[in-house]
């Protein structure tokens, strides 16, 4: 998190300061070309800005080099007074005073992706920044190439001829809507979906939706998904055949939920989830987008959920442990679906000979009491993995690279697994090898073992039944076990690597936890059979949908699916 506001913090430096600096030049000097060339060079940074900045509003700084930029043509053609270029310099100045209401009108407006419907206006609306500041550039390169000024005036009239149809539209839109909602409406209505996959949350975190889309389409519903932030919409868009629609406003969200739905289905518990929880007519689902031992899995939110989806009776336990209070009737016990193409080792395979370990350290969280982050220790234990011969998968959490600390300690470690691939020739993974070429589940397919921090790598490393280890970067000491019970079936590694030659030897040769995996695997994952695991899921997502719910008896404390005996061949 750190990492992004630096950048945003240099990028309105650099348009600030360029933006100043080239005022100055041209008011204030005879070198016209230096300065023009720094008014694009700021028209650049203000772009760069926007992209960091989705809503910096550099109004003044373009106020000022349209200015510059004026004067400097006046300068280059020396006419004196010219109406033409007076006309273009009253034309711009309405462009850069209509654009940001235009563009915030646009931004209230509903989106939509996978569906018979063009909702050009708002995109167009979001994108008129950018025209401007290539308009103002292309009136920077007139006045050095000292083109006559109805070459400008020609340019800014024809994207004030833009402007004005988006402006139109949108007026169209807010005071005079069609019948039956506006076009996205009318074709969800048409759509007629029975659930929805609601999503708000930080860039990047994309991947909380992407693990539930296969399994959503498996229930063979027409449903949407619903998101709450527009930089996810194209991204997600492609991961799906379903309709995906932004909803920035209240208003939109009331357009996008037909009668038709039923069931609201949630991956976090981001605080705009409350938006959607108001619609008492839809039952309200918690899916997650993993499972583990952090103290958020524990979250005293879920509570306002009407069902709480967990992979295994364990997840039950984690709230109990935690003085969370749910009623036992809310929780369902579906699996871990995502784990189904995971290969089961059903057998121990102590004394690997060049065995390939997967590490995956977790982000530092947003708080102090959830950073499980092993990246300030972790060179000590490739090293030594490095020196038993061993192949490393690093997959680091997607939000490292937010705090400039972890990315510096990230990529230490493929300086040095990049240096032992150079000499021994072994195909050690990193960065985009291993993190978007490949999914975790093929990673998890390709390691004999694990080495991870508290995180949700660990409960679908787990369902392979192969050895792994986590990293205690606490002060818990001997509490370390109670408070993450699912280290108690690894090989817990301390925080000052004092016993990682003695862990690495029971991970990778004895490995004396293997039968012990296994009651793990079940309390954590469920007991539903592998050819069949994901229906656990479906079964009662489809439940769910057809109302034909029935909660447990008031006797059952922990609600645990039926499904086939579990065994250790999987």
């Amino acid at each position: 998190m750190r990492g992004d506001l630096v950048r945003k913090l240099i990028a309105r430096g650099l348009t600030t300061g360029l933006a100043v600096v080239a005022f100055l030049v041209v008011a204030l000097t005879g070198a016209t070309g230096a300065g023009l060339a720094l008014a694009v060079a700021a028209l650049a940074a203000a772009a760069v800005e926007r992209r960091v900045r989705a809503n910096a509003d550099i109004t003044a700084e373009t106020v000022l080099l349209a200015a510059g930029i004026l004067i400097g043509y006046a300068r280059r053609l020396d006419n004196g007074f010219d109406p033409t270029l007076t006309a273009t310099a009253l034309v711009l100045l309405g462009l850069v005073l209509l654009v940001g209401p235009l563009r915030d009108a646009g931004n209230l407006e509903i989106r939509a992706a996978n569906l018979p419907v063009r909702t050009w206006t708002p995109v167009v609306a979001a994108r008129l920044g950018g025209v401007l500041l290539a308009l103002l550039g292309a009136v920077a390169v007139a006045a050095a190439l000292a083109l006559p000024a109805v070459v400008a005036l020609a340019a800014a009239l024809l994207v004030t001829a833009g402007c004005g149809a988006v402006g139109l539209d949108l007026a169209r839109r807010r005071f005079r809507p069609g019948a039956g909602g506006g076009p996205v409406t009318r074709a969800l209505r048409a759509h007629q979906p029975e659930f929805l996959l609601y999503f708000s949350a930080p860039p990047g975190s994309e991947y909380q939706v992407t693990m539930w889309l296969p399994y959503l389409e498996r229930l063979g519903r027409p449903f949407l998904v619903m998101l709450r932030e527009p930089e996810f919409l194209p991204t997600i868009a492609a991961a799906t055949s379903a309709p995906v629609v932004h909803c920035p406003t209240l208003k939109a969200m009331d357009e996008a939920l037909v009668p038709s739905l039923r069931v609201a289905f949630y991956v976090n518990h981001g605080a705009k989830n409350s938006h959607c929880i108001r619609f008492h007519q839809l039952t309200h689902v918690q899916l997650h987008h993993g499972d583990s031992d952090k103290a958020p899995s524990a979250n005293p939110v879920s509570a306002i959920f009407d069902r709480i989806f967990v992979a295994g009776p364990a997840a039950i336990e984690r709230y109990a442990r935690a003085g969370v209070e749910i009623p036992a009737e809310k929780f369902v016990v579906v699996g871990r679906p995502q784990v189904e193409a995971i290969e089961v080792r059903a057998t121990p395979a102590g004394g690997l000979t060049g065995p390939t370990v997967l590490y995956t350290p977790t982000w530092t969280g947003h708080h102090a009491d959830a950073n499980y982050c092993s990246l300030p220790v972790a060179e000590t234990l490739l090293r030594r993995l490095l020196d038993r011969g061993a192949t490393v998968i690093l997959r680091a959490h997607p939000y490292t690279t937010q705090n400039p600390a972890s990315a510096r300690q990230l990529a230490r470690l493929t300086e040095l697994l990049a240096a032992d691939r150079s000499r021994t020739g072994r195909a050690h993974l990193w960065g985009a090898a291993a993190s978007r070429e490949l999914t975790l589940t093929d990673c998890v397919n390709r390691a004999d073992a694990l080495v991870s921090d508290v995180s949700g790598v660990i409960s679908d490393f787990l369902y392979s039944g192969k050895p792994y280890a986590v990293t205690d970067m606490g002060v818990d000491g001997d509490d370390f076990v109670a408070r993450f019970p699912l280290a108690g079936s690894g090989y817990v590694l301390r925080r000052d690597m004092s016993n990682v030659d003695d862990v690495l030897t029971r991970l990778l040769d004895t490995d004396p936890l293997a039968e012990a995996r296994w009651e793990t695997r079940r309390r954590y994952l469920g007991d539903f059979p592998a050819a069949s695991y994901a229906e656990g899921f479906l079964e009662a997502a489809r439940r769910e949908l057809d109302g034909a719910w029935e909660p447990p008896s008031p006797r059952t404390s922990v609600p645990v699916e039926r499904g086939g005996t579990f065994s250790p061949a999987g």
